[in-house]
């Protein structure tokens, strides 16, 4: 799947997020290796820190069916007026389940999106390089 059709899901998925507080809707598509796609939404609680973001809902998702050969993350914010990376919690959940050469396409807050990669997002990963060890 090409990274226009990713965000596409990503993007429709978005339209299923759960955010009465916040208003800012994001949905998230992973690219398996087998060619599933799997999808996220952000889940808010009215205890901010019980929210949960798409990025993380997807990947644990993909972990519960069995499915962990991520190939491609997309995150897409329908409400977003610029740039919508994962933040950094999802950069550390991101970097434990995908290389650091996994792409990462995301949002630009203009109707594209920017085209990254797990190792330039979160660059200094010490504990997966001290996994590697």
């Amino acid at each position: 799947m090409n990274p226009a059709e990713l965000m596409n899901k990503a993007r429709k998925a978005a339209e299923n997020a759960y955010a009465p507080y916040s208003k800012f809707r994001v949905g998230a598509a992973l690219q398996m290796a087998d060619g599933t796609v799997i999808t996220g939404v952000n889940v808010e609680n009215r205890s901010y820190g019980l929210s949960n973001c798409a990025e993380r809902t997807a990947l644990f998702t993909a972990m519960t069916i069995g499915n962990k050969d991520v190939r491609g993350i997309a995150v897409a914010g329908p409400d977003a007026w610029e740039p919508l990376p994962p933040c950094g919690a999802c950069r550390q959940v991101i970097s434990e389940f995908c290389t650091p050469d996994t792409p990462i396409y995301y949002d630009d807050g203009e109707g594209g999106f920017v085209i990254s990669s797990v190792g330039e997002l979160y660059p200094a990963n010490s504990l997966m390089d001290m996994a590697d060890k």
